[in-house]
């Protein structure tokens, strides 16, 4: 009777060594595993400005990027639309109400100008449109994918360090109509188009 009683309680002490389940990290390709009951708390850092998330790419420049567009709250969002230069969508967009078309005033780069960076002006903070050598730095350093996220179709862009962001393929509005979403993107920077103002 003892022979089987001290088998029983080895057995369990067996079985309760292999249900302790372990939690496993990841840094720099090291794992360290940490028994699940030994930790009292996990915490995030999510990076966030002024209440808006962004990503670091690892980019050379040390740029942040927004994990999503102004008018956004996730992602695979669209967002809003902007003509260049002015900071409130609007229901119609036309040559006749736009504020830059055509104004040599706005020969400049516009980026953190609350009157006239969209992404400045609707985020606050130091939230600025990037420069054109911020996308160019983006295009050239960065790994493009076309893909679908949550049904979005779009380009999941990857950074040197291996974080992203996705460019929701949002198309573009003219008049009152949204064009070509789905197929491709127009995003501003904050760099005039350098052979005319508009």
């Amino acid at each position: 009777m003892k022979k089987i009683l001290l088998f029983i309680a080895i057995f369990a002490v067996s079985l309760n060594m292999q249900a302790q389940e372990k939690m496993f990290v990841w840094q720099n390709g090291v794992k360290t595993d940490f028994v699940v009951t030994d930790v009292d708390s996990i915490t995030f850092n999510q990076l966030t400005g002024n209440g808006h998330e962004y990503v670091d790419l690892g980019l050379p420049s040390g740029t942040l990027w927004a994990t999503c567009n102004v008018g956004a709250n996730k992602p695979e969002e669209y967002g809003d639309y902007f003509a260049w230069g002015e900071v409130n969508k609007k229901a119609s967009y036309t040559k006749k109400n736009s504020k830059t078309y055509a104004k040599s005033s706005y020969n400049r780069d516009i980026g953190g100008d609350k009157s006239l960076d969209a992404a400045s002006a609707n985020w606050g903070g130091s939230w600025r449109l990037p420069t054109k050598a911020e996308c160019i730095e983006l295009i050239d350093r960065c790994t493009w994918k076309w893909t679908t996220q949550k049904g979005v179709r779009g380009y999941k862009v990857t950074g040197p360090n291996g974080n992203s962001i996705f460019l929701p393929a949002a198309g573009f509005r003219n008049w009152s109509s949204l064009y070509d979403a789905g197929e491709f993107g127009l995003y501003w920077s904050s760099t005039p188009y350098e052979s005319d103002s508009y």
